[in-house]
């Protein structure tokens, strides 16, 4: 099998595309000692600062470089609902995005938790709360995706969740900590090359 180069200042990764096709069945959801904080228009650096702090280890970087108008006209769209997850002191410690712009369709744009609380356990509460949130009477399709840069967990536990694989596809990108964008010691488990 041969071998595709990956110059030194990209990145590879496998993009996998999930989705379910039947409302899931009601279940309670985990206790959890959270809450979501809707986020009706937040700023552009509001929405950014939490961004940056789940997604650093996965090298989310794609709202940090988008244009602010971008990036403005999405959290800003009344089909886009965001949410902040809060702990008990009010701290926003996790993000749920919701992208309902498709008719008939509901996309986890992003969802996830700060680095301290990922891999924990704590998915299953924030994915009932994205089920609950998502999944409305004329949705007939809810998706999401993930990558081979994500928690290694990530794409298992939405398949335990219900969601089916349809699509698979390989990015490329800048490497985003040798542009700045994110710190270099990001994502330890993606080789530095430049």
């Amino acid at each position: 099998m041969p071998l595709t180069p990956v110059p030194a200042q990209m990145v590879a990764t496998v993009v996998t595309s999930l989705e379910l096709r039947e409302r899931p069945k009601p279940r309670p959801a985990p206790p959890a000692a959270f809450r979501l904080n809707r986020w009706k228009a937040p700023s552009a650096d509001k929405y950014r600062a939490l961004f940056r702090r789940i997604g650093e280890p996965w090298l989310w970087f794609s709202r940090l470089v988008m244009p602010e108008a971008e990036l403005l006209a999405i959290i800003h769209d009344p089909a886009v609902e965001i949410y902040a997850v809060e702990d008990r002191r009010g701290i926003e410690i996790g993000l749920l995005e919701l992208d309902f712009r498709r008719a008939g369709e509901t996309e986890i744009g992003f969802i996830g938790f700060v680095p301290e609380l990922a891999g924990k356990g704590n998915g299953a509460w924030l994915m009932a709360q994205a089920l609950s949130l998502g999944w409305r009477k004329d949705t007939a399709r809810m998706w999401v995706h993930t990558c081979t840069l994500d928690h290694p967990g990530a794409l298992g536990f939405y398949r335990r969740h219900g969601f089916v694989p349809f699509e698979r596809a390989v990015e490329t990108f800048a490497d985003p900590r040798l542009a700045g964008v994110l710190p270099r010691e990001a994502a330890p488990h993606v080789p530095l090359l430049g």
